[in-house]
């Protein structure tokens, strides 16, 4: 069996050549490094590496398995990966530890002002009477209710807070107060004083969010996207911040990335941009190969992966 990386992988190489003897490894910088007989011969490509596509995957016809170290897999070729019996795993839940941090850090720096005495502070102004809100009481939903709400909520929870969830038929999850359906989404985003998307892209999640959808939150909500930039057309999110329908908006992932420096998020007051940055960890790669040797020694032993399998139908 050969498995070939799609990125270096340091001190793990030597673990994963010692831990598993008779699996041929080789250990590349990515699709364009590795050579035509690697590609002809692999079983199984693990890591990560944007460039991936059909055409490759097209040149690995014993491919069984794709091990994709990260969460999102929208812009793999699913429908490649479905028709070709490719099994897929991912990432998920090693990106929801930081990006629940993340959340709370947008939540926190937003609440208790701290940009304002930021700002203060550049200016010399020594302001003792400002003062923040507090958290405990406040509903905040989240669209989505997989790992990264679910990691989230636990902090919410330790803060008083009520923690309400849309997912597609409204399936109860644990830490949530209540979930909503999909489909009940404007008569539950009225609700929010925090509104956090998690969405992964899926034909059904791409443009969910209209300006409808912005003009039934309350007018000082607070929006924080995390999930994939595509939930909401560019330009109704930056009509909605310029219209202030909602106070504020923290955002990490975009519609088309990276930004250019003309986009116009950049000249709107109301709005903190990160870029891209809430799953980046330099734990990832150690954590993910954790999921990788388990999945590895189920297939060796009982020819199954056993964690984190992805329906390249659905995208989840």
């Amino acid at each position: 069996m050969k498995a070939v990386s799609l990125m270096r992988m340091g001190d793990l190489e030597t673990d994963l050549t010692e831990r598993f003897p008779n699996v041929d490894f080789v250990f590349t910088t990515g699709v364009s490094s590795i050579n035509t007989q690697d590609k002809q011969n692999l079983d199984i490509l693990f890591g990560y590496d944007s460039n991936l596509d059909a055409a490759f995957l097209s040149d690995c016809p014993n491919l069984k398995w794709l091990a994709w170290y990260s969460t999102g897999v929208n812009n793999l070729p699913l429908k490649f990966i479905d028709e070709n019996n490719i099994k897929l795993t991912n990432g998920k839940g090693v990106h929801a530890k930081q990006m629940s941090e993340f959340i709370f850090a947008y939540i926190l720096d937003d609440y208790k002002k701290m940009r304002t005495s930021y700002l203060n502070q550049i200016k010399k102004y020594y302001d003792s009477k400002m003062s923040g809100k507090r958290l405990s009481g406040q509903r905040l939903l989240f669209l989505g209710t997989g790992s990264i709400a679910q990691n989230t909520t636990k902090i919410a929870n330790t803060m008083n807070m009520e923690v309400i969830g849309i997912n597609t038929n409204a399936h109860s999850v644990e830490g949530f107060s209540k979930t909503y359906a999909i489909k009940d989404l404007k008569d539950v985003i009225s609700e929010a004083d925090i509104i956090v998307n998690t969405l992964p892209e899926t034909s059904e999640t791409i443009h969910l969010l209209t300006k409808t959808h912005f003009e039934l939150m309350k007018n000082d909500a607070l929006f924080i996207n995390v999930g994939r930039g595509t939930i909401v057309k560019e330009e109704v999110l930056v009509e909605a911040l310029k219209e202030e329908l909602i106070r504020h908006a923290y955002l990490d992932v975009f519609e088309n990335e990276p930004l250019t420096p003309e986009n116009p998020l950049y000249e709107l007051e109301n709005v903190t941009i990160t870029a891209h940055i809430t799953g980046n960890g330099s734990e990832n790669k150690a954590e993910i190969t954790q999921i990788f040797i388990k999945n590895l020694t189920s297939i060796l032993n009982n020819n199954e992966l056993i964690e984190n399998l992805v329906d390249p139908k659905s995208g989840y």
